[in-house]
């Protein structure tokens, strides 16, 4: 009997972990295609371009995103047909197509003639001005700097090539600033398999006790005879 009534626990503790289980890996699956998980990927940062924002070896998640979606701002990996041996980099966003980018000392720099603010450039005291220029981004294209100026091979080196720009089509992915907001699907869906196997786990034992419990008590004879 008592056999019985564990077997009839374990039975209803899985017909409540498993359904539970179930809603929340389904709950997971929503969150991941919401918030994109999918669309992300896992880069380590190599070379010191973009000092001191990224430095090498730091692992960073870079996000799919639209043309259309670009900022100016945004870190993007982008790989350039012909530039950089065919290896992905990572670069500043500073001019969009139709945007103006000079810069009279080659140190300071201007969007559509007004200085725009950039407290993410490393400063080195001991670094030349790099050369002047003045450009127009082309429609469709995107002129990027590092924000380590003074090593960063970037739209400056190219300036002959369409004004330095590249096409907005080779942008692979932006940076994305990782939060716990984001991971909680994850976190929500190894909660929903745990519970499913944990309730399989109990149902398969509960079926098990219970199959036991019946074998022992037909093989113990309803009467004894006398003698």
């Amino acid at each position: 009997m008592q056999s019985q009534r564990a077997g009839r626990g374990l039975r209803v503790a899985a017909w409540v972990l498993v359904p539970l289980g179930l809603v929340l890996l389904l709950g997971a699956a929503t969150g991941i295609v919401r918030t994109g998980v999918l669309d992300r990927e896992r880069i380590t940062v190599a070379g010191d371009a973009m000092r001191p924002t990224h430095r090498p070896g730091e692992q960073v998640t870079i996000e799919r995103v639209d043309e259309a979606e670009i900022r100016r701002g945004d870190v993007v990996l982008v790989s350039v047909p012909g530039r950089y041996g065919g290896a992905p980099a990572l670069q500043r966003v500073i001019g969009l197509g139709g945007d103006r980018v000079a810069s009279r000392d080659g140190t300071r720099v201007a969007v559509n003639d007004k200085e725009i603010d950039e407290p993410y450039v490393k400063g080195d005291r001991f670094a030349s001005a790099g050369a002047p220029y003045d450009v127009t981004v082309p429609e469709g294209r995107l002129f990027l700097l590092g924000d380590h100026r003074a090593v960063a091979n970037d739209s400056r080196s190219f300036l002959s090539e369409q004004s330095g720009s590249v096409a907005a089509s080779d942008v692979r992915g932006r940076v994305r600033a990782e939060s716990a907001t984001a991971l909680w699907p994850l976190a929500l869906g190894a909660l929903g398999a745990l519970l499913t196997l944990t309730g399989v786990g109990l149902g398969i034992g509960g079926y098990v006790t219970g199959q036991r419990s019946r074998s022992a008590a037909a093989a113990v004879p309803p009467w004894t005879a006398r003698r």
